[in-house]
């Protein structure tokens, strides 16, 4: 007969069970061995920069396993107002650093380079007129600063054509709208439009309205798997001369490879072409400057592919010595 046994007897026996393992040789598994890095970089800000920033991010990771880089997107203000409260290492900001930044102590260098440039629904009713005629300075004007309702037909000499523009504009403080209000001789608050927040949105936005028009950076305007334009827009040219036709001197919007070459000879305006920067509240030191220093040395040899256009190798010189 077997006796069980009594409740009270049980908890004791699996203690000393316990005990007997850890005094017979028996070894309690080890842990298993942590992923989490122990150093951190964090970044934020301009959503032109953002997809070049997460390239470098993963390829710096890889080299530093112990180095986790965190990015996220938001506006060249959200950047440089998340480093100045140091809820970021870096901020990322694509336009000009401003007077007040310089005076609260803002470090920055310059690391790439793209453009802002209009954008237009490819199924557009006059989107044959515009691949061929592009748009003057002046007509972006009209556009994006004078508060009157425009129709599409007699911006490429077709009064016939009544369907009305619809002008989209940036919501969240940004370089990309910076720089185009620079291009129209403005700043960003002088433009009209409906306010969209962030590149992402501006492109869904313009491909979903036939009528629109708006602006993109660069690699937001161009579909990096395919070179061309991303699906629904189409890259309105910028008649610079004013002749009223694209000239095969101004014929480069067909491809982002095309338009990077263009914004490298200086061939698109500057702005909206502009230099993007890094920003430090301060001077950076230790895990941040080491970061800086390989984007600006090893890291460059993805901004080409990354679909950005390369900086000259005096202008990383200068950024350099301005590091040490």
């Amino acid at each position: 007969m077997v006796k069980l046994l009594a409740p009270a007897v049980l908890p004791l026996l699996l203690v000393g069970l316990a005990v007997c393992l850890l005094s017979c040789g028996e070894t309690p598994p080890s842990p298993a061995p942590t992923t989490v890095p122990i150093e951190t970089v964090r970044v934020s800000g301009a959503w032109a920069l953002y997809p070049l920033m997460l390239r470098w991010a993963e390829e710096y990771q890889k080299l530093h396993p112990q180095v986790q880089v965190g990015v996220w997107a938001g506006g060249s203000g959200k950047g440089a107002g998340d480093a100045f409260d140091g809820v970021v290492d870096i901020g990322m900001v694509s336009r000009d650093i401003y007077p007040e930044e310089e005076r609260r102590g803002a470090f920055w260098v310059a690391v790439a380079k793209d453009a802002a440039l209009p954008v237009a629904n490819a199924g557009n009713p006059v989107a044959q007129d515009l691949a061929a005629r592009g748009l003057t300075r002046d007509q972006f004007v009209a556009l994006w600063l004078e508060d009157k309702d425009a129709a599409w037909g007699p911006f490429v000499a077709r009064p016939k054509v009544r369907e009305m523009v619809r002008v989209y504009t940036r919501s969240d403080v940004c370089g990309a709208a910076e720089a185009w209000a620079q291009y129209l001789g403005k700043r960003q608050e002088d433009l009209l439009g409906t306010g969209i927040h962030g590149d992402p949105r501006m492109a869904e936005a313009v491909a979903k309205d036939p009528l629109a028009i708006g602006f993109n950076n660069l690699n937001y305007a161009y579909d990096p798997a395919t070179d061309r334009p991303a699906a629904g827009l189409m890259p309105v040219p910028i008649d610079t001369d004013g002749d009223g036709r694209i000239s095969e001197s101004e014929s480069f919007y067909d491809t982002r490879t095309g338009l990077k070459r263009a914004i490298a000879a200086g061939l698109y305006p500057s702005p909206p072409a502009r230099e993007l920067n890094l920003l430090t509240n301060g001077k950076p030191e230790g895990l941040t400057r080491e970061f800086l220093l390989w984007i600006l040395t090893d890291g460059q040899r993805y901004v080409d592919e990354a679909g950005y256009v390369e900086l000259p190798q005096q202008r990383l010189t200068g950024a350099l010595q301005k590091l040490d």
